[in-house]
């Protein structure tokens, strides 16, 4: 009886690593690239979603251009950009998008004596540094607005992107709606001539320059600031209220958002209303063709995002990202039975 019984369970063993083979065996790895801007949370929910299924994310952090480029080309399964595509541009590729999540593009800045949120800065002066106009920490405009602060009588370094990046086209969107001048010179997009500065690659790399260099200031997403123990600044919002990057300033931003009347979810955040309401928020967009060349693969990304808004949320809140509503959500997920597509027409998302 007890040899019958260590048969049994021997059997059910092999079963059960049979199982496990098989189910490794085939499950379909996803491939992304783009935005740098939603990196550290893709990055935590990839994590998450291997130990639940096995199912593992290979996510090319290398800026928005890099990702629209790469989805273009059809060399990943999704790409990520901080710049939404005009719907004009969607029907043009053959494309459609989506927002994951929402976030917080903050100046920092390497300042001697100068602590997190200490530095006040307006839209305008903001442009002005930029725009090589103001060039000293202790510039009158700067003074005006810090007269407890001991501003140094130092050159100011700016630290830029130098790829492709849906950071800068939110950066440079929100000074083109706050400066004119920077409009009318430089205006918003991806890749822009920079009037000044040293360039970065990726958050990453600006990060490191803007830590490395004394008296620079520079761009990126909240999560690396935090990352790196940069200083940020506190911004003049459109109320005129001076607030801090933090979660719940993104929240006040984003509230603004009208996903449900905006045609392929083509939404800005920047400069919204709102007295708590961070200036230079956005949201980061994952871009998919409508006819899925591998509809196993475009399927595979779907129940990816639909198990990270189910799942992530807390994940997001904890790196100061603003997960995506769940009335969105549900917007979102209509939007991937309507237009994607296998070749024969079926759509990919029953859900």
């Amino acid at each position: 009886m007890q040899t019958k019984f260590v048969k049994s369970l021997t059997a059910v063993a092999i079963l059960a690593a049979g199982l496990a083979i098989t189910t490794s065996a085939f499950a379909i790895d996803i491939t992304g690239a783009g935005a740098t801007f939603p990196y550290p949370i893709y990055s935590k929910w990839a994590e998450s979603y291997n130990v639940k299924t096995n199912v593992k994310l290979n996510y090319q952090s290398i800026g928005s251009g890099g990702g629209i480029k790469q989805i273009t080309n059809k060399t990943v399964d999704f790409g990520a950009s901080d710049k939404p595509l005009k719907p004009e541009e969607l029907e043009k590729a053959g494309l459609m998008q989506f927002p994951a999540i929402v976030g917080g593009v903050v100046p920092v800045v390497n300042l001697a004596g100068v602590t997190d949120g200490e530095l006040r800065l307006s839209g305008e002066t903001l442009a002005n540094i930029f725009l090589k106009k103001i060039t000293k920490w202790n510039d009158p405009a700067l003074k005006a607005l810090n007269p407890d602060v001991a501003l140094p009588d130092t050159a100011i370094t700016v630290v830029h992107r130098s790829d492709g990046s849906g950071t800068t086209f939110v950066f440079a969107n929100y000074l083109s709606k706050v400066s004119k001048e920077w409009s009318d010179k430089v205006g918003a997009d991806t890749s822009i001539a920079w009037p000044v500065g040293v360039g970065g690659k990726g958050n990453e790399g600006v990060a490191s320059y803007a830590q490395r260099i004394k008296g620079s200031i520079g761009y990126v997403e909240y999560a690396f600031a935090k990352q790196n123990n940069l200083p940020t600044v506190s911004m003049q919002n459109r109320e005129g209220e001076f607030v801090k990057p933090s979660i719940e300033s993104f929240q006040s931003a984003a509230k603004y958002a009208e996903w449900d009347k905006a045609p392929g979810f083509y939404e800005i955040l920047t400069n919204e209303p709102g007295k708590a309401s961070w200036p230079i928020t956005g949201a980061s967009f994952i871009l998919m063709h409508k006819t899925q060349d591998n509809p196993a693969n475009g399927t595979e990304v779907l129940k990816f995002f639909d198990w990270s808004y189910a799942n992530g949320s807390l994940m997001a809140k904890a790196l100061d990202y603003v997960p995506m509503p769940e009335s969105v959500v549900k917007l979102i997920e209509t939007s991937w039975k309507n237009n994607l597509k296998s070749k024969d027409g079926a759509a990919i998302w029953t859900k």
